[in-house]
C-alpha cells in the first residue's frame, strides 16, 4: 500500500496528527491568498474542479483561518493561533448581532466569523465524519481538493442557511453539496495543505491538498448553523481550531494568475 495513503490514515484516525520537518514537506495551508509569492519546490497536480470529486467531508474552524482583504482583522480569542475576522462583522446591524441565549456549536455568537471546509475526493467515497471518509482502501491515493467560504454569523433567518446549503444530493452519480456560494469573488486556486492548530511554523503538514478560497465574506443564520451542529453526517458539533497563517515562503507554492 503506497506509504502517502498509510501516513494520511494514520493522520486521521490517531493523535497527534503526523507531521514532518518544514523543510521536509510540501507547499502549506493557510496563506494570505492576496500575495502570490512561494518558493517551496514541491509541486503536484491540481485535482480536478469539485463538481467532477466527490464530496467526502465538511468542517469549519472558528475565525478565518486563511487571510484575504475582507476577513483580515485579527481575532483576539486567545493569545496565539487566533485566525481573523470578517471586515463585515464590525458593521452589522443590532438585530444582526444580537447575542443568543445559548451559543451555538458549543461557543459561537452572532459576530463571529467562521471558515468552512468543503472537502472533496477522487476516491468513490461516501460523505462522513472526518478526512478517513475522503480515502478508501480501492482508491489510496486520491486528489483532494478543498472549497473555502469564509462567514459572519448573524441572528438573522434571512441570511443564508447552513442547514441547506450543505445538504448532500447526487449529481451525475457523484456526492456534493447543496450549493456553496458562486458570487464570494473568483476563488483563489493553491497547492497547499491540510491545515488545524494541530500544525505549527516548525512542524509540518505532509499532505497534498488543492484550495479554492473564495476572497468575499458572506452573511450566514447562526440558527441555521446551530441546528446543523446538532444533527448532520459529518459528526460535526463545534468549531475546530486554526493553524497559524504560513508567511514563510520557502512553506508557500506560488499562486498563477
Amino acid at each position: 500500500m503506497p506509504k502517502r495513503f498509510l501516513l494520511f490514515m494514520a493522520a486521521v484516525t490517531t493523535a497527534p496528527v503526523f507531521a514532518v520537518q518544514c523543510d521536509l514537506a510540501g507547499p502549506q495551508s493557510p496563506r494570505d491568498i492576496n500575495l502570490s509569492e512561494g518558493s517551496n519546490p514541491v509541486h503536484f497536480a491540481s485535482a480536478p474542479n469539485y463538481n467532477e470529486l466527490n464530496l467526502c467531508n465538511i468542517h469549519f474552524h472558528k475565525n478565518a483561518e486563511h487571510r484575504a482583504a475582507a476577513f483580515s482583522v485579527t481575532a483576539h480569542s486567545s493569545p496565539a493561533n487566533t485566525g481573523y475576522q470578517c471586515q463585515l462583522s464590525k458593521a452589522l446591524a443590532e438585530h444582526e448581532k444580537k447575542p443568543l441565549l445559548t451559543p451555538a456549536c458549543d461557543n459561537l455568537q452572532s459576530g463571529d466569523t467562521i471558515e468552512v471546509h468543503w472537502v472533496y475526493s477522487s476516491a468513490r467515497v461516501s460523505p462522513g465524519p472526518g478526512l478517513g471518509s475522503c480515502v478508501s482502501t480501492a482508491s489510496a491515493n486520491p486528489d483532494l481538493r478543498v472549497e473555502a467560504q469564509v462567514f459572519t454569523l448573524v441572528n438573522d433567518t434571512g441570511a443564508l442557511n447552513f442547514t441547506e446549503m450543505t445538504r448532500i444530493v447526487q449529481r451525475h452519480g457523484r456526492y456534493q453539496s447543496n450549493e456553496i456560494p458562486h458570487d464570494s469573488g473568483e476563488p483563489v486556486r493553491y497547492l497547499g495543505s491540510t491545515t488545524g492548530p494541530s500544525y505549527s511554523q516548525h512542524q509540518c503538514s505532509p499532505y497534498q491538498v488543492s484550495w479554492s478560497v473564495r476572497p468575499d465574506c458572506r452573511k450566514l443564520d447562526i440558527h441555521s448553523l446551530a441546528k446543523w451542529c446538532e444533527d448532520n453526517p459529518f459528526d460535526e458539533h463545534q468549531a475546530h481550531g486554526v493553524r497559524q497563517l504560513v508567511i514563510d515562503a520557502q512553506q508557500l507554492s506560488t499562486i498563477d494568475d
